[in-house]
């Protein structure tokens, strides 16, 4: 079935996690989003006051990182962040997992720390009276072998959370078409995948697309729609 620029748009996260990104850059980018109608902005947690007043009323939602780009940070500071980017009007929160203990088989600390952000999300949504605020959890694939993408799937669904995203763009790989698939073979279909990292091109997004994505990561969206309306034509 041939993908709709509609569609597409909507499985598009326009991102921005850069080191030297301004008020500017993400006014510039929260236009874009609107223009477009893309699925959501991705901006560092400081942004996201100005996100939400930028995109009130209109069909992009405001997403923000935790513990980006390496999920270095202990489970209470990630908890606390996460609490804190609802309150200041997150609509969706990605967090990195703590790769370092997936790979020390420290696999309680990883499923604890999940379940933890997870219910932290879902309480202060509900405190701050905002509907369902999405969690997408960050597995950084490239680290991690067949066998841990397996038991972190299983770990990421039995947490709560919605979605799980391949990778942050910092480590050595992006998304690839193999962990897709995969990821979306060991997931129930209550749960999305997010495919991040190295997405620049429509071939890149349809690609990802077919393979089970239902969202996409990427800096590249507006060239994205722009390259995909020159091919529909």
């Amino acid at each position: 079935m041939a993908l709709r620029i509609e569609e597409l748009a909507k499985t598009i996260d326009h991102t921005l996690l850069r080191a030297d990104a301004t008020r500017t850059d993400i006014e510039k980018i929260c236009e874009e989003a609107r223009e477009h109608h893309f699925a959501a902005v991705v901006v560092f947690p400081c942004y996201v006051p100005l996100a939400s007043t930028l995109l009130k009323g209109h069909d992009v939602k405001v997403c923000t990182v935790v513990s980006f780009p390496f999920g270095g940070d202990t489970t209470i500071t990630k908890v606390r962040a996460a609490e804190n980017a609802v309150g200041a009007g997150a609509d969706e929160v990605e967090f990195v997992i703590n790769i370092g203990a997936m790979l020390s088989g420290n696999f309680r600390l990883v499923r604890d720390e999940i379940a933890s952000v997870v219910r932290a999300v879902r309480m202060k949504s509900v405190n701050v009276g905002k509907g369902l605020v999405l969690v997408k959890v960050i597995m950084e694939t490239s680290y991690l072998d067949k066998k841990l993408k397996r038991l972190a799937c299983r770990m990421i669904e039995d947490g709560g959370a919605d979605f799980v995203k391949t990778s942050t763009g910092y480590g050595p790989e992006g998304a690839t078409v193999a962990d897709v698939e995969l990821l979306r073979d060991e997931l129930s279909e209550n749960l999305g995948v997010k495919a991040s990292g190295g997405i620049r091109t429509a071939e890149d997004a349809e690609t990802m697309i077919n393979a089970g994505a239902a969202r996409l990561g990427t800096s590249h969206a507006v060239d994205i729609m722009n390259e995909f309306s020159e091919h529909k034509e």
